[in-house]
């Protein structure tokens, strides 16, 4: 028992010496005063206000970016890259003098990127497959 007790003394001695030398360097510290607190705090709030408003405009142009500007690239991007697609495919083709090509498609020609029609377009899906199956 009295290993015990030594072992009980020594952690009450570290425990006050913890404390009184948390006490001694909380002393030390140099404390701001009121006008101090009062002028640091206003200059943290005043940044991330100003980081607010930053983070809020950019998020607004990037916003806008996305919704007029990349999406009717993407648009275009994709349109011009299936047609280029079918074009190819059809020139690959090759066509007999009725128009119609080897495996029995008939050749389409296509006048106006934006206007495919529905027999176009399941041809053309036809014609992209069978580039892609070759590939």
């Amino acid at each position: 028992m009295a290993k015990k007790d030594k072992k009980e003394m020594k952690n009450n001695k570290d425990k006050k010496s913890f404390t009184k030398s948390f006490k001694a360097e909380l002393k030390k510290v140099i404390w701001p005063t009121p006008k101090q607190l009062f002028n640091n705090t206003v200059a943290v709030l005043a940044i991330v206000l100003v980081t607010t408003a930053i983070v809020f405009v950019l998020d607004l142009a990037f916003e806008s970016m996305n919704k007029y500007g990349i999406d009717k690239v993407k648009e275009i991007v994709s349109n011009s890259t299936t047609n280029e697609q079918v074009e190819d495919a059809i020139v690959e083709n090759e066509t007999t003098e009725d128009g119609s090509t080897e495996d029995g498609t008939t050749e389409v020609e296509v006048t106006d990127e934006n206007a495919v029609t529905d027999e176009t377009s399941v041809e053309s899906n036809e014609v992209v497959e069978n580039v892609n199956n070759a590939e």
